[in-house]
């Protein structure tokens, strides 16, 4: 019921492209898209904005990053606001080098990713290190081989605990508003940090929620009240990491849910999460082995595969008021941990 051999994709899924990138370095460093203003023969004018932040920042030329990706040869992937390319820098740092699509609602992505988390600091979100005033910068990884059990479960305790700071911890609440796969990203020690702060949003301490006047996010991974044009909060997050949480486990990305591509995704995901239900809800808990990526050939701690079950379906529940926090998320998780 669970496995679909036609659905099967190589594990590699946390980054871009085959989708998991390992940090060589746990610094992020970004970049910015043709900040610089070619007005009245002036080539080099940056745009105050940048100014006034980029004094906490490396600035990179685009020259360096031309040399850095060989012009730009080698794509690793790509998403909705740009492509990304693979580069190493003359001190032999290998990065991810982000191109943005949109020179508009790029700009205005990437400063709402610098003025977010140029401010904040947590060992499970991306720092960054410099950016350039006209292309975006990542660390760049090898592509990882299947991940281990344990690996799993890791990565699921640290994007839960990087959520949970974002939405409890820091002076403004922050909603990631775009939580999948390819913005968890792992340094060299399988450590996850969350990236792609280019949608967050803001509420202030003590308000319940925002209205945005436009859907965030990918589809699989966006909340039913983004669709009902209700006030967002971060159990919007919540649910999207309850479909990650599903893939972590499974091993196949939610786009492969569907039946032959005559569902949406999103029913994809309810029809799941119910059945998913149903058997949770059982006594016989076989079926266990079966929905577990086979790739790991039964090597994975039973107690954790369904503790992880029972949390990604509390967090994909259609009405948010019944998801759990991320903080809760966490101590439910760190209570298996020995």
């Amino acid at each position: 019921m669970f496995q679909d051999s036609s659905s099967k994709f190589k594990f590699g899924y946390f980054l871009s492209s085959a989708l998991t990138l390992l940090f060589i370095e746990v610094i992020l460093i970004i970049a910015g898209c043709w900040v610089v203003h070619k007005w009245e023969g002036r080539p080099e004018i940056i745009d105050e904005g940048y100014t006034i932040i980029s004094s906490q920042f490396r600035i990179f030329s685009y020259r360096e990053l031309q040399k850095a990706t060989n012009c730009f040869q080698e794509e690793l992937g790509s998403g909705g606001s740009g492509a990304v390319y693979k580069g190493v820098l003359d001190d032999e740092r290998k990065v991810a080098v982000k191109k943005l699509n949109d020179v508009i609602q790029g700009e205005q992505e990437f400063r709402s990713e610098l003025s977010v988390i140029g401010r904040i600091y947590h060992m499970n979100l991306v720092r960054i290190w410099g950016f350039c005033v006209e292309k975006t910068l990542f660390d760049y990884q090898s592509l990882s081989p299947v991940l281990q059990w344990g690996q799993r479960y890791n990565i699921a305790v640290g994007v839960a605990k990087g959520l949970a700071y974002l939405h409890h911890e820091c002076l403004e609440w922050i909603v990631h508003c775009d939580v999948k796969p390819e913005n968890i990203l792992l340094d060299k020690d399988f450590e996850p940090k969350i990236a792609d702060f280019g949608l967050v949003k803001l509420l202030q301490r003590g308000s319940s929620a925002q209205m945005l006047s436009r859907v965030h996010g990918t589809r699989g991974y966006i909340a039913p009240e983004w669709a009902l044009n209700l006030p967002i909060t971060g159990k919007a997050d919540v649910y999207s990491y309850g479909v990650v949480l599903l893939e972590l486990v499974r091993g196949i990305r939610v786009s492969s849910w569907m039946v032959e591509g005559k569902e949406e995704v999103e029913m994809a995901v309810r029809c799941s999460t119910e059945i998913l239900k149903e058997k949770l809800a059982g006594e016989d808990q076989s079926w266990i082995l079966e929905f577990v990526d086979y790739r790991l050939d039964g090597e994975f701690n039973h107690s954790e595969a369904l503790m992880m079950l029972k949390i990604a379906v509390s967090c994909v529940e259609e009405e948010r008021s019944r998801r759990p926090s991320m903080s809760h998320v966490v101590e439910t998780l760190l209570s298996l941990v020995e």
